[in-house]
């Protein structure tokens, strides 16, 4: 049996609590729920779904009782009107580096990755051509194939590396004249693989062609300059690092010289220019509200302002800190525990482009999740054969990424010894 000996356990304890100990942060563990669940000893899925902060339960009761129970439709003309823009400056100014103006919330973020998609080929008249990377999120790729057949457009793909992402020497050999729009993510889903924003982000503007950002994974864990690095349209999910729960709506950033003229797909009475005129024809908005549908969830924007209270304390610098600590924790664990049993690391060694999370893959991970899962340890299982392990900056300690690792290493051993 491939055990650690007693003393190197001894070890590998003392190290994350010693890890624990010296963390500047760690007293904003107690901010969230259930971080002292004993049945949960490690969560290790907050870049899937963050843990909900303490003080929401008393903020929702109060919504409810005092907003929507109390001023009723008034809450509309009083604050629910405003608060998708409200919102999404306060986003833009927290996490993403964007000037007042250049944000709002309000859809999926499916919706939203189609609304600016469509928004980016429209702006871009006779160019015909997506270039994404086949490493991207499904509903990225999805979306784009959707977008493809509809208008008759040619996808260039990209082809990544597993372990990485799409870089730039990649996007240079698949972008042409006839480019309209690059699609790509800011880190990648499942390595967690950093990419050169600035970087691309010129080189498609060399090419007269937009990008777009995916920060699903990026936004509230790693710092984030849009406005410095010209990017031109971006998204992201709000539960993630944002916490703002299951379902919570996604932004869009749209650069500030794109806004006037930019005509999105799915027009609604909300982004119309005067919308109580109850006009015959649409006038969008002139602002960034002319990217705005249907009528906003305001319920599902409720929590996300408790996380962006926390990360405004912080500061996104001192979770980025963090976030590399935890990860180089959870690599020299792999390293030391779980390498020799034939276990990958599939994620950047790199610091400078590595995210809040990491994946490692064996063939056998893919039958253990229910038995990890019933343990309380909770990372998730990317498909073929990877396990991720998020680590959310503010609510994960040390001692749950090694409890995960531990476990890992045990089930694997079992599995192994029943072969």
């Amino acid at each position: 049996m491939n055990v650690l000996t007693t003393d190197a356990a001894a070890v590998a304890r003392s190290r994350s609590a010693e890890l624990d100990l010296g963390d500047p942060l760690r007293d904003y563990r107690d901010q969230f729920l259930g971080a002292d669940d004993p049945t949960v000893p490690s969560y290790l899925d907050g870049n899937s779904l963050g843990r909900p902060t303490k003080g929401l339960p008393e903020k929702f009761a109060q919504f409810i009782s005092a907003q929507w129970g109390g001023r009723l439709i008034r809450g509309w003309d009083e604050s629910w009107m405003q608060l998708p823009v409200t919102l999404g400056d306060r986003i833009g100014r927290e996490t993403l580096g964007a000037a007042a103006g250049q944000v709002v919330v309000g859809d999926s973020t499916t919706v939203s990755l189609y609304k600016l998609i469509r928004t980016a080929v429209a702006a871009r008249p006779g160019r015909t051509e997506i270039v994404i990377d086949r490493g991207n999120f499904p509903t990225d790729r999805f979306v784009v194939e959707g977008i493809a057949e509809e208008l008759g457009a040619v996808i260039r793909w990209i082809e990544t590396d597993p372990g990485s992402g799409a870089t730039l020497a990649e996007v240079d050999g698949v972008v042409t004249d006839n480019t309209a729009v690059i699609v790509l993510s800011h880190i990648a889903y499942r390595s967690g693989y950093i990419a050169d924003v600035p970087g691309i982000t010129a080189l498609a503007h060399e090419r007269g062609a937009l990008v777009l950002w995916d920060l699903c994974h990026s936004v509230g864990s790693v710092p984030i300059e849009l406005d410095e690095w010209g990017v031109d349209l971006a998204t992201g999910c709000t539960y993630k690092y944002l916490n703002g729960g299951p379902g919570s709506p996604a932004f869009m950033y749209v650069r500030k010289e794109l806004i006037a003229t930019s005509r999105q797909p799915i027009w609604g009475w909300m982004g119309d220019e005067n919308p109580f005129q109850m006009a015959d024809g649409y006038v969008p908005a002139n602002s960034i509200r002319r990217f705005i549908s249907g009528t906003p969830p305001v319920m599902g924007m409720l929590a996300m302002s408790e996380m962006l209270d926390l990360i405004a304390e912080v500061g996104i610098g001192a979770i980025r800190t963090k976030s590399l600590a935890l990860t180089d924790f959870a690599i020299e664990q792999y390293d030391s525990k779980l390498a020799s049993l034939g276990v990958t690391l599939s994620s950047p060694r790199e610091k400078a482009v590595r995210g809040s999370h990491i994946t490692i893959d064996h063939p056998r991970f893919a039958g253990m999740m229910d038995a990890l899962w019933a343990q309380g340890i909770v990372p998730d299982f990317r498909a073929p054969s990877g396990i991720r392990l998020g680590m959310s900056p503010l609510s994960t300690s040390f001692a749950e990424v090694e409890i995960a690792i531990d476990a890992i290493r045990s089930q694997l051993t079992l599995v192994q010894e029943k072969v």
